[in-house]
């Protein structure tokens, strides 16, 4: 039996200071709880901040102006001899970064909650050791310590010294070539920021496609505009070799039955994280793993009641606004366990933030016919569409899903211009439970990109009859 709850340390203890344990920390304190945030990290911010959203973006907005200056003839406009430098672009991302970085810090050292800087390892349910000496205990604790790089698949990779989305934030210049291992999200970004920059880029991607989580005819938009802008794809392919030639890098791999061989200066290991638990002595608490992350329900509690888990850790979903509403949820609970809330996914987002965006919301036609969930579905492309053709912006399309009887919304999706920020429309749509027909029905700027939603709104609300 669990002792007293007036002889814990704290009420809360959360183990992870990144997004998801910050917003805990804060969710907890408005609520009144005595609640301490422990981070080990060599730094403070959490990946977003330090190795992911944030500075990726940076990154490739810069791209993305590089882009539109060495190709702007669509314009009648002439720019010749476009340079870059790219220590300035890097330090410009540094910056960026360090600001974010300290602010965050900021708020966990003023915050409504004690902050510990050391890494912590349960000793029972109730407790943890902490790496600086001593001992804590907690009425509740929040797992929030996120992931780290996924092991590589094939033992040869670790002798080439690849970079990851770690180092590629480090580096101090550019190669002249490199194969990126992996086609998802990190894969995709990079590959087109490093080429858009002069690196000669060959991706090699297990899935018969690249976004293979996405609907196929988005990630065709992507494979389209890649191979316009001279990156290499393979696809279908399963890694069998790697090792270091005289002055480069060689990937071995299978393709269509036959073997391929391809030398690059660089190598770059982007297939996937997984969650940071291995050192946390989950054992010792009794909480669970199930595929190598923390086992949580809709409430986000794992297999110990009292111990709740967050984000990149639980290992659904690497999205930070995810681990966000994760934790925040996991607070709330913690504090009001006479009133808990459970979590929902129906609108769940990703973005992928190349040029064009890559965005969703709710359920794609692959899930649908996974799940055996009814719709009907239109889309409208954007090479017929006023704004995209002044800006030259072709690429691409939007998606409606639609419940075939009520026309309720029920999933979109966005290959183009700013779809990143287009989406945000269905996600504002589907939180109301608006149909096709309320959609099309409501007022849209003309000319703008969001008026476009409206064409495949119109379609499908012709099809449902009320």
């Amino acid at each position: 039996m669990a002792p007293a709850r007036h002889t814990f340390d704290y009420d809360l203890a959360i183990i992870g200071g990144g997004s998801a344990g910050y917003a805990a920390a804060r969710t907890a304190g408005a609520d009144g709880l005595k609640t301490v945030v422990i981070e080990g990290g060599e730094e403070v911010g959490g990946l977003c901040i330090l190795r992911g959203c944030m500075p990726t973006k940076a990154l490739l907005y810069a791209a993305e102006v590089m882009h539109l200056a060495r190709h702007p003839e669509p314009w009648g406009i002439r720019a010749e001899d476009v340079t870059f430098n790219f220590g300035r672009v890097m330090a410009r991302k540094d910056n960026l970064i360090k600001e974010f970085a300290e602010f965050r810090q900021q708020q966990l050292e003023t915050g409504k909650f004690k902050f510990l800087r050391a890494f912590a390892r349960f000793a029972d349910a109730h407790s943890v050791e902490l790496s600086t000496g001593g001992k804590l205990t907690a009425a509740s604790f929040l797992i929030a310590t996120g992931s780290t790089l996924a092991p590589s698949p094939l033992p040869q990779l670790d002798t080439l010294d690849c970079l990851n989305s770690d180092t590629a934030m480090k580096l101090t210049r550019l190669p002249k070539s490199m194969i990126m291992l992996g086609g998802g999200a990190v894969g995709v970004e990079f590959a087109q920021f490093f080429a858009r920059f002069g690196v000669h880029v060959s991706m090699v991607q297990r899935s018969p496609h690249i976004l293979h989580e996405f609907d196929e005819d988005a990630a065709g938009v992507l494979e389209t505009v890649f191979r316009r802008e001279g990156i290499t794809l393979y696809t279908g392919t399963k890694l069998l070799d790697a090792h270091r030639t005289t002055a480069q890098k060689q990937v071995v791999f299978e393709r269509n039955g036959e073997t391929v061989r391809l030398h690059a200066e660089e190598v770059f290991y982007a297939l996937g994280r997984v969650p940071n638990i291995s050192s946390l002595g989950l054992e010792k608490a009794g909480v669970q793993v199930e595929y190598s992350r923390i086992k949580a329900d809709h409430h986000m509690q794992t297999t110990v009641p009292h111990i709740y888990a967050a984000g990149d850790c639980t290992g659904l979903y690497e999205i930070v606004h995810i681990a966000i509403q994760q934790a925040e949820l996991a607070a709330h609970n913690i504090a009001h366990p006479d009133r808990m809330k459970r979590i929902e996914y129906r609108l769940l987002t990703e973005i992928i933030f190349t040029e064009p965006q890559i965005a969703a919301v709710g359920i794609s036609e692959k899930q649908a016919h996974l799940r055996n969930i009814p719709y009907l579905v239109a889309s409208y492309p954007f090479n017929d569409h006023g704004k995209s053709l002044i800006m030259e912006a072709k690429d691409g399309f939007v998606k409606l899903l639609a419940e075939p009887m009520t026309g309720e919304i029920i999933g979109g999706s966005c290959a183009g211009p700013l779809g990143g920020e287009l989406i945000h429309e269905i996600i504002a749509a589907m939180a109301k439970r608006m149909t096709v027909h309320e959609l099309a029905a409501m007022p849209h700027y003309h000319p703008t990109l969001a008026e476009i939603w409206t064409y495949p709104a119109e379609e499908l609300a012709g099809k449902i009859r009320l």
